[in-house]
């Protein structure tokens, strides 16, 4: 299976200037775990994701006040539409990452999370069966 396959085409892209509390609010809102940061004057693309806002509340920085550009990671592996999903999982092993921006034509096309590689290497469960719940 190709990633063209796999890949959210739900792609949040914010600027550099936005809160840290205004990125969690778009990610929710989107129900996206990641968002495109695109600075042109920083030269380019970068991804905040919802472990980064998260590791930044947890040091006791202000959401408020905390600008994306500041959280962001810019260098970033970027996958294509045509790699496999085998090249991508091998790509967020290898680099410790749980979400890929998809470049096509050098433009965001979208995001591979984990939970989208996942979710084509399992088979889909039957409607009628009931969730297992322990307690």
């Amino acid at each position: 299976m190709l990633v063209r396959e796999a890949m959210s085409t739900v792609v949040l892209t914010i600027g550099p200037a936005h809160t840290l509390r205004q990125a969690a609010a778009l990610m929710s809102a989107r129900r996206v775990g990641a968002a495109v940061v695109h600075d042109p004057d920083a030269g380019g693309i970068g991804i905040l994701t919802e472990r980064d806002v998260l590791v930044s509340v947890g040091l006791g920085q202000d959401p408020d006040t905390e600008r994306a550009h500041a959280h962001t990671t810019t260098d970033v592996v970027f996958a294509t539409p045509s790699w496999t999903v085998e090249e991508a999982a091998r790509a967020m092993v290898h680099g410790g990452f749980r979400h890929l921006i998809v470049l096509d034509r050098g433009e965001p096309a979208g995001i591979v999370s984990v939970r989208d590689i996942i979710r084509c290497w399992t088979p889909a469960r039957p409607r009628h069966e009931a969730p297992v719940v322990t307690a």
